[in-house]
């Protein structure tokens, strides 16, 4: 969403159904795709593999950042890869959602570009707090800023730190706020503008 609001025809992939995509999608793998009349990638590989709660699960995930790498720089095309504190991403920016005017998320982000990127005039400044019992939700009646992982939020809340209207909980889980790719895409549309 933060793309198309910064300009671009947004066109999306994933290995599973996303129902609730509101633009052009294609089931299938990403890593597969033919990038030839792209202008700009932006490429969020699973990121179970390197989040902090990884140990929580005794599933195995896959780790797919160096590929995806690969498959961008081999395409020639500006890119940007998202993921969690902790993905072995090359120089990347770290956005919060705390730096964001309209949101109230604590949401530690990285992305790497090929491009470069330049980062909010404001800091990471926010209190956090896990709930002090099993089965309390972050609540922004009882926060300034929650964090939106897992379970342990209200969608209402999550729906207003983030700014998300259209998401569940559970993808709202695995997304990042809009305001975080709608940033960073004036960036990327201003610099592909710019004479070669």
């Amino acid at each position: 969403m933060g793309l198309y609001r910064s300009g671009f025809d947004v066109e999306g992939w994933d290995i599973k159904p996303q129902p609730r995509y509101p633009f052009k999608f294609h089931q299938g793998d990403a890593l597969a795709v033919d990038l030839t009349g792209f202008d700009f990638v932006w490429a969020s590989p699973p990121c179970q593999a390197y989040s902090t709660t990884k140990s929580l699960h005794r599933k195995e995930h896959p780790k797919l950042i160096e590929r995806t790498r690969f498959k961008l720089v081999e395409s020639g095309l500006p890119y940007i890869i998202e993921n969690v504190p902790g993905a072995p991403l090359i120089s990347p920016l770290v956005l919060c959602g705390s730096m964001f005017k309209s949101l109230r998320v604590y949401r530690h982000r990285l992305f790497e570009s090929s491009i470069f990127l330049w980062p909010p005039g404001a800091n990471c400044t926010h209190s956090y707090s896990m709930p002090k019992s099993k089965g309390e939700y972050h609540t922004l009646d009882k926060q300034d800023f929650i964090t939106c992982v897992g379970h342990n939020f209200q969608a209402a809340s999550g729906k207003v730190a983030m700014d998300i209207d259209w998401m569940t909980r559970d993808e709202m889980a695995q997304a990042i706020p809009p305001a975080y790719s709608e940033f960073l895409g004036r960036q990327i549309i201003k610099q592909l503008a710019q004479p070669a």
